[in-house]
């Protein structure tokens, strides 16, 4: 499993897939996983549906994963439309394709849920459903989110890491952080959660910013400050695609060169699908392998 990779004390390599919409897109992620493997990330994780709508294709990718591509499966549980039972028959599903970790979280309210069906679900944090998972199946690896930048829901710092350390003690195997793109948010984070007692392996989350629509969605979503460098490179390479996408991986490159020379626990490649862009990174970031 996966937090046994942790145990060895190297740098662990990973990235994200999600599940296409169209049911006859399927064996185009199958293909770029096939690729994505030869590049032999330590573990590959797979989104979820926040309604749910992705969970058989979710957990169809993670067993090909798992089992045909023989590398660490992830699977995102995402426990916002979620009732108690529908999450234990999830896990128990995963487990018995041979899929043995779990990212556990909230997720954002789905567009087709009320508010007042929001303030009425059944998980309101992530660290309500990790104890049900670990008690839904015997052997299982955990991981959850972070921001290095604070949630955006929580009130203060302080809050947000009062709710991490929840999440470790309820038996968090190691986490994930949301993607940023200035590393000293993310080492002063790291220095904060391990002066609040948080122990547990913490991986960057990386997003190469390679189009000018990812600055206008992905960026915008996940709250994160952008620092002077790539804001210019914005700036710079907006009319010029190709160079744009060149600039966004050496920024993701440089980027995660100077955090595996910070000791970095593990770096988590948002790949956004793209196994050509995976390959450019990988080949040129200094990690052993």
């Amino acid at each position: 499993m996966i937090k046994d990779i942790f145990q060895t004390g190297k740098t662990v390599l990973s990235c994200e897939v999600f599940p296409p919409k169209r049911n006859d897109d399927m064996y185009t992620i199958f293909k770029t996983l096939d690729e994505i493997q030869s590049y032999h990330p330590d573990f590959i994780s797979v989104t979820y549906g926040a309604g749910g709508g992705t969970s058989k294709k979710t957990s169809t990718i993670a067993a090909y994963i798992q089992n045909i591509c023989e590398i660490e499966a992830l699977a995102h549980l995402t426990s916002v439309a979620m009732n108690e039972t529908f999450l234990r028959q999830m896990v128990q599903e995963l487990n018995s394709k041979g899929v043995h970790n779990i990212l556990a979280l909230r997720g954002d309210q789905p567009k087709d849920m009320s508010d007042e069906d929001f303030q009425k679900r059944c998980f309101h944090h992530a660290s309500d459903i990790i104890p049900i998972i670990r008690d839904a199946a015997s052997d299982i690896c955990i991981a959850a989110a972070c921001y290095p930048e604070k949630h955006p829901e929580s009130a203060s710092v302080e809050e947000d890491l009062n709710y991490l350390k929840l999440k470790a003690d309820t038996g968090v195997n190691f986490f994930i952080t949301q993607m940023f793109f200035d590393n000293s948010k993310f080492l002063a984070f790291r220095e904060q959660a391990r002066a609040h007692g948080i122990q547990t392996p913490i991986t960057a989350g990386i997003m190469p910013i390679t189009s000018a629509k990812q600055i206008g969605t992905s960026v915008q979503l996940s709250g994160s400050s952008i620092p002077t460098e790539l804001s210019n490179l914005f700036a710079k390479y907006a009319d010029n695609p190709e160079d744009m996408r060149k600039a966004g991986i050496d920024y993701a490159i440089r980027q995660i060169n100077h955090l595996i020379e910070e000791q970095v626990d593990g770096i988590h490649l948002y790949t956004m699908n793209k196994s050509d862009t995976t390959r450019e990174i990988f080949d040129q970031i200094h990690i052993t392998r």
